[in-house]
């Protein structure tokens, strides 16, 4: 069986000049980014989880580190809170409740946002969109089963309360991640490497 060579190509962070240390630095930055962005909760009417930033922040930071560095820094996300730092929504910590799942989907968001942007994936206002949706979708294949263990819902309530009124500000969040990251390229000159 003959496999075929991807290329991979330069995130972001890949701009940013030295080694092991800058990768610490960004990772640490992409965890504190997405605790930040946390702190904003707005409670939704009628669902157990509240509307945040952290799911935006979770992708940008997979789609500017690339999926090694935006895992990491999912992965120092979700055991620092668990281990009781208070940056989950609202200041909370500790990985249980009704949006505990959607966190753990952040790893595997971010670190599929990581290998697609590693691959072009957010070079262009449509392959951006793409990327971002595929990371929506992995972050709800995680929460919303979560959601049904943890409120002891059907998959049809899952879905209405934990996906329906997250879709609107999903789309918000996808073309502003499909004007930011292409508009990002342009400025660093690397656009050609598409």
């Amino acid at each position: 069986m003959s496999s075929l060579p991807i290329a991979r190509r330069a995130v972001l962070a890949d701009l940013v000049p030295g080694a092991l240390a800058r990768d610490i630095a960004l990772v640490a930055a992409g965890a504190g980014l997405t605790g930040l962005a946390a702190q904003v909760a707005v409670p939704i009417p009628g669902s157990p989880v509240p509307l945040t930033g952290q799911t935006f922040a979770a992708l940008l930071v997979g789609a500017a580190l690339g999926w090694r560095r935006g895992a990491a820094s999912m992965v120092l996300y979700l055991l620092a809170g668990a281990a009781g730092v208070p940056w989950f929504q609202d200041g909370s910590a500790g990985l249980s409740g009704a949006s505990a799942g959607y966190i753990v989907g952040f790893v595997f968001a971010g670190t599929l946002v990581g290998a697609l942007a590693g691959r072009g994936g957010d070079r262009t206002p449509l392959r951006t969109a793409g990327t971002m949706v595929l990371g929506n979708l992995v972050i709800y294949a995680f929460g919303v089963p979560w959601l049904m263990a943890a409120a002891s819902l059907d998959l049809g309530t899952a879905l209405q309360k934990g996906v329906e009124p997250f879709l609107a500000g999903d789309a918000i969040k996808i073309v502003l991640a499909a004007g930011l990251l292409p508009a990002a390229w342009a400025l660093t000159g690397k656009r050609a490497a598409r």
